[in-house]
């Protein structure tokens, strides 16, 4: 996971998604190792490594989540079809683009 794309996610941050949430996003990139997000109260804070109790852990390539992110790919097609793999509350998985609205 390059530095480029945590700076990305962090400005593409919107805190009044967030309000109210206190959730650990889990990502395991099989093409650049684990990072997770605690999103808390209007906050994010990204932190790499695997954390011990993730509200949802995520499999996948930074190219699927730059996919998700920008609108190119469905997050349920690409969970549908394998590209994506969640564990936990996966429901948790579908505020990632509200989360992080592209521009």
């Amino acid at each position: 996971m390059s530095s480029t794309t945590l700076e990305k996610l962090k400005a593409r941050f919107n805190p009044e998604a967030a309000e109210g949430m206190n959730d650990i996003f889990q990502f395991h990139f099989t093409d650049a190792g684990d990072y997770y997000l605690h999103i808390h109260g209007g906050t994010l804070d990204i932190q790499e490594g695997e954390h011990d109790d993730p509200s949802v852990s995520l499999s996948l390539t930074t190219d699927t989540l730059k996919g998700i992110m920008n609108g190119d790919v469905n997050g349920m097609t690409a969970f549908m079809t394998g590209k994506l793999k969640a564990t936990g509350n996966v429901m948790l998985a579908t505020k990632l683009t509200s989360l992080f609205p592209s521009e």
